[in-house]
């Protein structure tokens, strides 16, 4: 709706006091002066914008106190108005309500989108690397100060409000969104939202934060796909760092999402041409497909398999992992056409 009734509330208060104002004076004058309605209206709107006509007629003492009264109410409306509108106009209210009717219209036409929770740390390195890697996310924040720092060095897709609400997720589109990744602080608000969206759409793949391990089962028992601790995996970065810091270095050279160096795509049965179905790995590796290495699969009923046999048949509802550079990886999602 393009005139929310929240974001405009002090205007549309303005005007109804305008409007039993108006009421009041032409009702005033009918009952005091026994005037005709059009009479009384009139009287009431040349005092009410004071631009100085003669009376209607003469007016009784009583007349001149109502009449003084309404000048002095009426007064103080008008300055409630100017003000209003000024602080819309010059403060730039109107500008922050229409950036955010703007942003609820193109949270409407996202289909298998990304929802994120929450804009912390953890929210913004997810929504930097959805970005690099091209998929679409609207990122849910209630904090206005952090809405406003993002604005002015990103252009990423804002919903303000609080994550733990239902009304808020249905204007996420959490009903079309392929994923949603809770980033809130508190558990105990990771919990409720995995809890809602899992009601809402129970298909789409959740992956939430945890702060503690006691909240891990909890979170998984509530819908989440998958449930991370930053700390714990930050600290057993750090010390795989010291412990064997060739491997961890070369591993950080293989990142998942990120452009240069080397990465990791995943490749359906479904996603393949009709002349590599039903191959083997190793028919497979003999097509040298787009220069990548084929170093993962996952069968049918979901086991994975490390370096797996050159035997091993490509059938249907498997999935192969390839590891390339990003130019390979560019090619591979090209030839392929993958919704990557």
């Amino acid at each position: 709706m393009l005139f929310n009734y929240k974001l405009f509330a002090r205007v549309y208060y303005f005007l109804l006091l305008l409007l039993l104002i108006t009421a009041g004076g032409t009702v005033g004058y009918m009952i005091i002066e026994e005037w005709a309605f059009i009479d009384s209206f009139y009287m009431t709107i040349i005092t009410m914008s004071t631009v100085g006509f003669g009376e209607v007629a003469e007016l009784s003492v009583y007349g001149k106190l109502f009449t003084a009264f309404l000048i002095i109410s009426s007064f103080g409306t008008f300055a409630y108005a100017v003000t209003s509108i000024t602080t819309y106009l010059v403060g730039g209210e109107y500008k922050k309500y229409f950036r955010e009717y703007r942003a609820m219209q193109e949270t409407r036409k996202l289909r298998g989108h990304v929802i994120i929770c929450g804009y912390g740390r953890v929210g913004k390195q997810v929504a930097d690397d959805l970005n690099t890697s091209g998929d679409d996310f609207v990122i849910i924040e209630k904090d206005d100060n952090i809405v406003e720092e993002a604005k002015v060095s990103t252009d990423y897709l804002f919903l303000k409000g609080d994550s733990t609400h239902d009304d808020i997720l249905r204007a996420a589109g959490i009903d079309n969104a392929k994923a949603i990744i809770t980033c809130l602080p508190k558990d105990a608000d990771n919990i409720y939202v995995v809890l809602a969206a899992r009601e809402s759409n129970n298909n789409i793949l959740i992956v939430s934060r945890a702060s503690y391990s006691t909240a891990v089962s909890k979170l998984r028992m509530a819908g989440a796909n998958n449930v991370i601790m930053p700390d714990t995996l930050g600290g057993s970065h750090m010390a795989s760092l010291i412990s064997n810091p060739d491997v961890m270095e070369f591993l950080d050279l293989i990142r998942v999402q990120e452009m240069e160096g080397a990465n990791i795509e995943s490749l359906t049965y479904e996603e393949l041409t009709d002349d590599l179905r039903n191959k083997t790995i190793k028919e497979l590796e003999d097509e040298e497909i787009s220069g990548v290495s084929i170093i993962g699969y996952r069968d049918p009923e979901g086991n994975y398999f490390v370096n797996p046999s050159t035997d091993i048949e490509v059938i249907p509802g498997s999935k192969l992992f390839v590891l390339g550079t990003a130019e390979q990886i560019r090619k591979l999602v090209s030839h392929f056409n993958l919704n990557h």
